[in-house]
């Protein structure tokens, strides 16, 4: 079941290693005997799936997730195996989203309006005012 991140980007079966183990949480006897928690693996330094741009970008944006150019994700909200296949795939394919996605655009900076300047000093003046007139009087 290959995984598509997005049209330009689909990520082969091949390339994704799955491994299971027992999960922690809620569930009972069962807990003890299944093994629901999900960890999905990719290797992004040596797939095949990737233009050069794409693993440049990624690499240096997950940087700090890869371990030797993998990256792992895990799953355990679900009792259920496939359901937390299905998280993980998910995560995976947001991870790899919002890691390719194009920078934002730098805001332009721009300067207040003189009326707002003006309406700013006039608020400041009457705070100072009221703050004024809540002053004990003076002994004179």
């Amino acid at each position: 079941m290959d995984l598509e991140v997005s049209p330009a980007l689909t990520i082969p079966a091949s390339e994704l290693s799955w491994r299971f183990s027992r999960s922690s949480g809620p569930g009972g006897q069962h807990v003890n005997t299944s093994d629901s928690r999900v960890e999905l693996c990719w290797n992004i330094a040596s797939s095949a799936a990737l233009s050069d741009g794409q693993r440049i970008m990624l690499v240096t944006r997950l940087g700090r997730r890869l371990i030797a150019g993998v990256i792992t994700v895990t799953a355990s909200e679900r009792r259920s195996q496939l359901r937390n296949r299905e998280i993980a795939l998910a995560k995976l394919a947001e991870l790899v989203t919002a890691g390719l996605a194009p920078d934002a655009a730098r805001r332009r900076p721009t300067k207040p309006t003189r009326s707002s300047g003006r309406r700013h000093l006039a608020a400041k003046q009457q705070r100072s005012a009221t703050k004024r007139q809540r002053q004990r009087p003076s002994a004179e």
